[in-house]
């Protein structure tokens, strides 16, 4: 891995910090340390899809918003 300042004149002290910052990243992402984790309930999107549809009548149009 190669990193090439493009820009000012790092100290030694700066450079070693962003070495160690790039080093750990690419560990993590080497470990699968960043995978998502597992949505709970409230946030899965098939929660507000209907599972029926209305069936016609006076309230049809309420049961099509607000699910029983």
């Amino acid at each position: 891995m190669m990193i090439k300042v493009e820009r000012g004149r790092p100290t030694p002290e700066e450079l070693a910090a962003v070495v160690a910052l790039v080093r750990a990243r690419a560990a993590a992402a080497g470990s699968g340390a960043d995978e998502p984790r597992a949505t709970d309930a409230w946030a899965d999107p098939a929660r507000n899809v209907p599972g029926t549809t209305p069936r016609p009548g006076p309230a049809a149009w309420r049961t099509s918003v607000w699910p029983a």
